[in-house]
């Protein structure tokens, strides 16, 4: 059997290619399908199934894309509600891919048509000894229940699920749909890429817990705020196959600033530093130099609206474009041809803004020179804030401004744990005619302690 997991690194999500005698399965394909092309061609295999564990909330899925490239047949649980033409699944009914049968399992608790996959090596034995586990069962976790169903109505369904992987054999290999860093699993959901349920028997602490009273209290006690565009990205998924990727074309800086005129969106990828140094006005700092930039993006920027890219090369631009396609952002107008230095030869208006380390921004807040802006998630902040300091999560400021960010009196100082998340927050302000904005380019709040200032935690403020 042949087997290989391919990862979309800026989402965390994981899908598979299982091959056996010629003949290829893709499991829960991403967006961009090229590499699925390329490994089946070097390895002497036709893709003639494409399999999906469910309606995915958080990636549109490369599938339509595989079957114009293949003629491949597509697999989805009877139960996904599904536009489009597949062959249904229903719990033990088996795919075959040569030697290799592939066995449903219906897990629901993510989504409640939700499937993993046992994969049977018939020229070996004949027992399942590989679990693609799909958003069920990941590394260390648990898939959050809270995305297609009322919370706690997910979690009973993954405390079931959950029994089954039990029942399964120790040696049994686990390979998880997402590895860590994905929004759809909690914060103990590791970067290892897969697993056995003899490790997850004795090390996930919700392997452990036999009671589903509290498994369903331990599984929704911290749930992440939803991204806005899960239910946008589901319908997609569940609409009529997409079988192409949108040209993205490149843009004269001209033709640019009038589609900024016309009401488009400028998502300048490039570093934090160099966006500080000179950017588009009105444009927002989606940094590509960290994962996460089409989830990112889609927090704060309509996914249905129009956007133009901004990167460090034309080439990072068609990359970007590829992570934004990803998320469901479907109107994207092109990216600008040779970034900020044709935008600057073609002498239009360019702005910066200043940038504070961890040191300035405590002498600043010392001196009662700044407002702090903490736009970290609610979790970060009750471990430990600075008191007096303002909190909103930068993903709110898509919703408007609340009264005290646009009401302050002093200069915004925007800060979080790293950069990433304080750049994009102070680039949203400035684009809503907030100027006297400044963001902590390097360390966060954390970093405050060092500095003389002092941090609490909520149950202290």
């Amino acid at each position: 059997m042949f087997f290989r997991q391919v990862l979309h690194e800026d989402l965390g999500c994981a899908s598979y290619l299982v091959g056996n005698n010629g003949e290829a399965a893709v499991v829960d394909p991403k967006w961009e399908i090229e590499e699925y092309l390329e490994i089946a061609a070097d390895n002497g295999l036709r893709i003639e199934h494409v399999l999906e564990t469910h309606n995915h909330a958080d990636h549109v899925s490369g599938r339509g894309r595989l079957v114009a490239a293949t003629g491949a047949t597509v697999w989805v649980s009877a139960d996904a509600g599904v536009e489009y033409e597949h062959r249904g699944l229903r719990d033990g009914d088996v795919v075959e891919v040569g030697a290799v049968r592939i066995r449903a399992l219906a897990t629901p608790g993510h989504r409640p048509e939700h499937l993993a996959f046992l994969l049977i090596d018939t020229e070996r034995g004949d027992e399942p000894w590989i679990l693609l586990s799909g958003d069920s069962l990941f590394v260390g976790d648990a898939a959050r229940p809270d995305l297609a169903v009322e919370s706690e109505e997910g979690a009973r369904g993954l405390f079931a699920t959950f029994a089954r992987f039990r029942n399964l054999p120790d040696y049994v290999e686990v390979w998880p749909g997402h590895v860590g860093g994905s929004l759809c699993g909690g914060a103990s959901m590791s970067q290892k890429p897969s697993s056995a349920i003899g490790f997850e028997r004795r090390l996930n602490p919700y392997f452990a817990i036999s009671d589903e009273g509290e498994f369903v209290a331990a599984l929704t006690r911290a749930l992440r705020p939803q991204p806005p565009n899960f239910q946008r990205i589901v319908q997609i998924n569940r609409g009529p196959l997409i079988t192409d990727a949108p040209a993205v074309p490149a843009l004269a800086p001209t033709s640019v600033r009038t589609l900024l005129d016309e009401g488009a969106t400028l998502i300048d990828a490039r570093d934090p530093h160099d966006f500080d140094a000179a950017h588009v006005p009105g444009s927002i700092s989606v940094t590509a130099a960290k994962a996460g930039v089409g989830t990112r993006a889609a927090w704060v920027v309509d996914p249905a609206s129009p956007v133009v890219i901004l990167a460090s090369a034309d080439a990072e631009a068609l990359r970007v474009a590829g992570m934004l396609a990803a998320v469901g952002f479907s109107d994207l107008r092109g990216y600008l041809a040779g970034g900020i230095e044709a935008w600057r030869q073609a002498g239009f208006e360019l702005a910066s803004m200043p940038a504070l380390d961890v040191e300035g921004l405590a002498e600043a807040l010392l001196a009662g020179e700044v407002t702090l802006l903490d736009v970290r998630e609610t979790e970060e902040w009750a471990e430990a804030h600075v008191p007096g300091s303002i909190h909103v999560p930068y993903h709110e400021l898509r919703d408007g401004l609340p009264p005290e960010v646009a009401g302050h009196d002093r200069p915004l100082a925007v800060a979080c744990s790293g950069g990433f998340r304080s750049v994009l927050a102070a680039s949203v302000l400035r684009a809503r005619g907030i100027e006297d904005v400044r963001h902590v380019a390097r360390g966060g709040i954390a970093d405050l302690a060092d500095h003389g200032i002092e941090l609490r935690p909520s149950d202290h403020s």
